[in-house]
């Protein structure tokens, strides 16, 4: 970083005991990066009482591919389900509709969330839509375990939430998901979208980890082919770029190459990212995907895309999925409603993203205004000794235990 960047920010802390054997990938810097959002992001010296006492309680929940993968989507069914929450947990919605459409590769279900706040948009025909692919490396996840934030972003946005049950790998490998992503976009644009009072021009894509990295490339492609783009993009702690330097990415390479367009978005020059839609990404302090989403978000403002980016330096990966345990998780999670709100109705919107320093400019939230928030509510996460104090604290959260060995069974 130069020393004349207008960004400032501390170096990691000592690495948490619970996350011992995961690493921050080492992305290095480039002349060609936006000086104005970090390449590498801060993280506090704890997480929040609330994720360390998760992260306590269900040791065995992990994204490492070190068990079968029947195992563990098993176990995280059983832990984020909307089954499995407490009924005073869960998000309130006003309707969901089962649903699927006919893909290039069969049935794709749909799960929409209709939120109460956006009735009078969708009769109208001017409702916004988010098209969401989920997180779980690829290989994990389902729709089931995601809904619960997902019902909050609807809520708070006012914006419906197509919740994709995509194909997951090794069973069905790349390109099979862009594949599906794309014909998800067409479906909502036009007649999926328009029987349900959704306006064309706002249709958003999002995704966290995995699905961030498929939200980056199918914006790409889209591109590429000439197909009419999103009105924006969310990217909740993107793997816009997949490993290619590890022991781990070369027993497990194919004939694919990871630098692939549009397998690592992220490592694409800021000259071919150009023309992208307006993008959000968050990225998180405590998450080894930190600085490949700091990156990203600062090759995508070089190359003049509007960007918002938004750091959280005590949260780890997979906050979304956390909000029936921490209250400080379910804040992030309306902030990126926010998001997704300002993107799809970008026309009536102040163009400015509320922080605890007030209103900060459109493109760009600075981490020195984060860093001096996260300080003064106390960046160890200590617990709060009064319910007052506790519902101040909007700052901080988590990780799905470790990436420590990663199989990119993606590509496979």
């Amino acid at each position: 970083m130069s020393n004349n960047s207008a960004f400032t920010f501390s170096p990691p802390g000592p690495q948490h005991p619970i996350f011992s054997s995961a690493s921050t990938p080492n992305i290095g810097t480039s002349a060609s990066i936006d000086p104005r959002i970090p390449t590498v992001g801060s993280r506090a010296r704890d997480l929040h009482y609330s994720i360390r006492d998760f992260l306590s309680t269900h040791p065995l929940l992990e994204l490492g591919g070190q068990e079968h993968f029947s195992v563990e989507r098993r176990r995280h069914q059983d832990v984020f389900g909307l089954h499995a929450l407490p009924k005073d947990k869960i998000h309130p919605i006003d309707d969901v509709e089962f649903t699927a459409i006919r893909g290039p590769h069969g049935t794709i279900p749909v799960r929409i969330l209709y939120p109460t706040s956006g009735k009078d948009n969708r009769n109208k025909g001017k409702a916004g839509a988010l098209i969401y692919f989920h997180g779980g490396g690829y290989t994990v996840g389902s729709v089931d375990e995601f809904e619960n934030g997902l019902r909050l972003i609807a809520e708070e946005s006012g914006c419906q939430v197509y919740a994709v049950e995509y194909r997951l790998a090794p069973e069905f490998k790349y390109p099979v998901q862009l594949d599906e992503y794309s014909a998800v976009i067409d479906w909502v644009q036009g007649e999926g979208g328009k029987t349900r009072g959704v306006h064309p021009e706002k249709v958003v894509g999002g995704g966290d980890s995995a699905g961030g990295n498929m939200t980056a490339a199918i914006c790409l492609r889209r591109m590429d082919e000439g197909r009419k783009p999103l009105a924006g993009q969310i990217l909740l702690y993107p793997e816009a770029r997949l490993p290619f330097d590890t022991p781990a990415a070369t027993e497990n390479n194919s004939d694919i190459s990871p630098q692939d367009r549009y397998v690592s978005p992220g490592m694409q020059s800021v000259e071919d990212l150009r023309h992208q839609p307006p993008a959000a990404v968050f990225t998180s302090g405590y998450d080894p995907l930190r600085d490949v989403g700091c990156e990203y978000a600062s090759k995508l403002s070089q190359a003049g895309v509007p960007t918002r980016w938004r750091h959280y330096d005590n949260l780890t990966h997979g906050w979304l999925q956390l909000t029936a345990w921490s209250e400080v998780a379910e804040q992030a999670v309306k902030d990126v409603a926010h998001q997704v709100k300002r993107l799809v109705f970008a026309a009536t919107d102040t163009h400015t993203l509320k922080s605890p320093q007030g209103q900060l400019p459109v493109d760009r939230l600075n981490v020195r205004d984060l860093t001096s928030a996260n300080s003064q509510r106390g960046q160890t996460g200590d617990r709060p000794t009064t319910r007052a104090a506790r519902t101040t604290r909007v700052t901080t959260p988590f990780k799905i235990n470790t990436f420590s060995k990663p199989r990119n069974r993606l590509l496979d």
